[in-house]
C-alpha cells in the first residue's frame, strides 16, 4: 500500500465513447452459459448507475466554488465528465435490457426518486459523503474487474463486458475525487464513517433485493436446473471474497485514503489495452480531453 496519490493515477480524462451500436444484439441471458443470477446482477447494477452518476456530479460539484487546489479543481472536472459518459452509456444498455425484459427502467425511475427524496431529507455534505463512500464500493469492485480475469470472463457479451471494463477503468482513475473533496471542505471522520456503514446495509441490501425481483420476473428461473446452476457458480464469484469485503471495510480505518490501495500499474495496463494507439476500444471514441467543461 502507499498513502501518497500517483500523478499518474490522478489524471482524470474524459473520453466520450458510445457502446450503443455494439449493444443491439445482446442477448437475454448475456453471461456464459445463460448464466441467470449473474446476468440480473448486471443489471440490476447498470439499472441504478445513470441517476446514481448523476447524483454523484452533482453532491461534488455542489462544492466546486469551495476548493482552493487547482488540481483537485482540474480532477474534479474530469470526474464530471468521466461520471456524465457512465450515466449516459448506462442508460443506453438499460435501454436495450428493458427491450429484453429486464425491469431496468422501473429501477432507474424507483432509483431517481429514492436518491431525489435523500437530497432533500439530507445535508449537501452528507450527500458528499454518501458519494465518497458509493465510489470506495465502485472502486473496489472495478479493480476486481481489472485485475481478475474470472471476473472478466462472468460478463460473457464481448459488449457488455468492453463496457464494463472502459467504466472499471475511469472508477480505478477517479476513486480518490469525491473523498479529496468531502476533505477538503471539512469533512467529519464521524459522518465519513456512519455513512459508509449505511451505505453498506443500504447497497447490498437494495441491490441483493431489487436482483431477487428481477429474477423473479424472469421465466427462465423456473425453468430447469437454472436457478439452482446459477448459484453453484455464485458460490465461487471473485466479487465475493474475504479480500474483497477487507477492501471493502477499510474505508472505516480511521487513516484511510482511496490510493492507500495502489493501482498505478493497474491503470496504466488498462489505458494501454484499450485505449493506446492500438487500443480494444479506441475505435469507439469520438473525443477525449483531459480537462473537460464541467
Amino acid at each position: 500500500m502507499t498513502t501518497t496519490a500517483s500523478p499518474t493515477v490522478r489524471k482524470v480524462p474524459t473520453r466520450r465513447i458510445s457502446f450503443e451500436e455494439s449493444l443491439q444484439e445482446l442477448p437475454k441471458h448475456f453471461a456464459p452459459e445463460g448464466d441467470l443470477i449473474m446476468s440480473h446482477v448486471v443489471a440490476t447494477l447498470s439499472s441504478v448507475f445513470p441517476d446514481g452518476e448523476d447524483f454523484f456530479v452533482r453532491s461534488v460539484r455542489q462544492f466546486r466554488d469551495q476548493l482552493t487546489d487547482p488540481e483537485l479543481k482540474r480532477d474534479v472536472a474530469g470526474f464530471i465528465g468521466q461520471e456524465a459518459v457512465h450515466g449516459r452509456e448506462h442508460r443506453a444498455l438499460n435501454d436495450r435490457l428493458d427491450q429484453l425484459g429486464y425491469p431496468t427502467k422501473r429501477m432507474e425511475r424507483l432509483t431517481k426518486w429514492g436518491l431525489e427524496k435523500r437530497e432533500k431529507l439530507m445535508s449537501p455534505k452528507s450527500n458528499l459523503a454518501a458519494t465518497a463512500a458509493l465510489e470506495h464500493y465502485t472502486a473496489t469492485l472495478a479493480e476486481v474487474v481489472l485485475r481478475d480475469e474470472d471476473a472478466q470472463q462472468l460478463f460473457g457479451s464481448p459488449a457488455v463486458t468492453n463496457m464494463l471494463l472502459w467504466h472499471a477503468l475511469e472508477e480505478s482513475e477517479h476513486k480518490a475525487v469525491a473523498f479529496d473533496v468531502y476533505r477538503a471542505v471539512g469533512g467529519t471522520e464521524r459522518m465519513r464513517r456512519f455513512t459508509m456503514d449505511a451505505v453498506t446495509i443500504g447497497f447490498i441490501g437494495g441491490m441483493t433485493l431489487a436482483a431477487i425481483i428481477s429474477l423473479l420476473g424472469d421465466k427462465a428461473t423456473y425453468q430447469g436446473s437454472n436457478l439452482r446452476t446459477s448459484i453453484r457458480r455464485l458460490k465461487t464469484s471473485p466479487f465475493l471474497t474475504k479480500d474483497v469485503w477487507r477492501t471493502l471495510r477499510d474505508y472505516n480505518r480511521p487513516d484511510f485514503h482511496p490510493d492507500d490501495f495502489d493501482a498505478v500499474e493497474l491503470i496504466e495496463r488498462w489505458r494501454a489495452e484499450l485505449f493506446g494507439a492500438e487500443g480494444t476500444l479506441t475505435p469507439l471514441l469520438t473525443s477525449t480531453s483531459s480537462a473537460p467543461a464541467a
